[in-house]
């Protein structure tokens, strides 16, 4: 279940489960929002071909904003097969990938400074904040 949001229109803290049905049901209220879903539905189905098992959800999408800029998001490397990537999400470039699905979709990359998955659970000030996670096995888009 997707929660309430907080101060500055943002989930609480943490990383909360959303199935493909609430995430449309929550932020799919106009048509600005339910292209954008369009997108990420096409950019999901791709990165579960690969062998993504999850995706990561951020960004103004997943925040009161009506009409937000994109959504950002982020999925585990572990088992996904790089070659079975489309172009825009293969090559991480961010101009094909908002064209291609309204939004930006990252390896979540760990080792090397701080992972995009804990950039997105901390807002532009600093303060912590929640994301989504949705699952590319239980319930496919």
């Amino acid at each position: 279940m997707i929660p309430d949001f907080i101060e500055h229109g943002h989930l609480p803290p943490g990383m909360h489960e959303a199935t493909w049905n609430e995430v449309i049901d929550r932020f799919g209220y106009n048509d600005h929002r339910r292209e954008m879903l369009r997108g990420l539905k096409d950019a999901m189905k791709n990165l579960k071909d690969a062998g993504a098992h999850c995706l990561y959800l951020n960004g103004s999408f997943v925040t009161s904003k009506e009409l937000p800029n994109d959504f950002d998001a982020c999925y585990p490397t572990s088992g996904v097969d790089p070659y079975l990537l489309e172009r825009p999400l293969r090559e991480a470039h961010r101009e094909w990938m908002k064209k291609s699905y309204g939004g930006e979709i990252y390896p979540n990359i760990e080792g090397v400074g701080k992972s995009i998955l804990e950039i997105f659970q901390s807002s532009r000030t600093g303060e912590p904040k929640g994301i989504l996670v949705l699952s590319l096995t239980k319930e496919a888009p």
